[in-house]
């Protein structure tokens, strides 16, 4: 997650007129938004939603339905699986550490963890930025997708088992050399955050943000594998078949600290505008996690936060999520006035994927 966008020099422009005011941010372009969703549906999702909250108005879109037994329609409230949107939670509560004296971003993960990474010079830096060199281990539990899932839908992992599987396959990088996305390393953040703390992540998560934002309907369900309250059910497309299985039932154990928690639209919205606007950590911290490795020519990462440089010329700032049959994306603009949790209740499905992506210049572009 290094510097995505370069200083070259301050440039003074001394007889060009400049305006007095930006030009203010064009609206939501809701009608859009719907046609996004609806063709969602129409590539194989039984349903879709964007809830955009911006600066006191609030849009509710919502297309097909959260059960596709009883065909009850679905909601922008549904509380759904988040995926790696937990990974922003998880960066938060380790800042906050850092705020407080606790662990330092360049320390060796070493100094808190003796002996569990092979490289001393990986740092809490490197796994929050997705640069460590740490193999995913994701990408053998699931291949195939669905045979694979099958075997862990409902298993229960130690942190330690997971860090086994990475271990076992070779880095992809040097320390501190690449962007090199794996749920691995947000696996040692949160055997930091425990390691630390002395108690769960679910602790953490519950004291530093969900019981301060007031968040409703945000838990880490983990090792329980259902989901409180009304929610959508999830369903995965198959590898070869096509047919939607269903996949609500699951520990999300293989994702833990990486994926494992629920949350509703609502929620994420608060969480992403609070967490620019400076809530959740103090401006120092906030400043670092603003600190952009480049991953292609219109995306960067942070530290646990995502930023996505839209046609328009305006950059949001937020996570993706991606758990069997649940695809998240929560993201809000710079100043946190405007955000948007746009969701799918489907997973394999590449053309899904990228419709609900393009939500992000309905919302943000108009």
């Amino acid at each position: 997650m290094g510097t995505g966008v370069a200083t070259l020099g301050a440039i003074v422009l001394s007889l060009v007129a400049v305006p007095a005011h930006a030009a203010p941010q064009a609206g939501p372009d809701t009608t859009g938004l719907r046609k996004l969703l609806r063709t969602a549906l129409s590539q194989g999702a039984p349903g879709a939603f964007a809830r955009i909250d911006d600066n006191g108005t609030v849009h509710h879109l919502a297309e097909g339905v959260a059960d596709r037994s009883t065909k009850r329609a679905l909601g922008t409230g549904d509380r759904i699986r988040v995926g790696s949107v937990t990974k922003t939670f998880t960066a938060v509560v380790l800042l906050q550490l850092v705020d407080e004296g606790k662990v330092k971003l360049d320390s060796s993960v070493d100094t808190y963890l003796p002996g569990l990474l092979p490289d001393k010079k990986i740092t809490v830096r490197h796994v929050l930025s997705h640069r460590s060199g740490l193999y995913d281990y994701a990408n053998t539990l699931f291949s195939p997708s669905v045979a694979g899932f099958e075997k862990v839908r409902n298993k229960v992992f130690t942190y330690r088992q997971l860090m086994d599987m990475s271990l076992a396959e070779p880095r992809t990088n040097k320390p501190g050399a690449l962007y090199a996305y794996s749920n691995a390393n947000f696996v040692v953040a949160g055997m930091l955050v425990e390691k630390i703390t002395k108690k769960p992540v679910a602790t953490a998560y519950q004291n530093r943000i969900i019981k301060p934002l007031k968040l409703a309907d945000t838990f880490y369900v983990h090792p329980k594998n259902t989901i409180p309250g009304k929610y959508s059910r999830g369903y995965m497309t198959a590898d070869s078949t096509g047919r939607k299985i269903d996949s609500t039932q699951q520990t999300t154990s293989w994702a833990q600290s990486a994926g494992a928690l629920v949350s509703s639209a609502k929620d994420l919205n608060k969480f992403m505008s609070a967490l620019v606007q400076g809530k959740l950590t103090s401006a120092a911290q906030l400043k670092q996690m603003l600190k952009w490795t480049p991953v292609n020519s219109t995306q960067a990462y942070g530290l646990g936060l995502r930023r996505r440089d839209l046609s328009c010329g305006v950059s949001v700032y937020g996570h993706t999520g991606t758990v069997q049959g649940y695809y998240t994306w929560a993201f809000t603009s710079k100043s946190g006035k405007r955000s948007v949790t746009s969701f799918a209740n489907t997973s394999n499905n590449g053309p899904v994927y990228a419709t609900v992506n393009s939500t992000l210049e309905s919302t943000f572009c108009g």
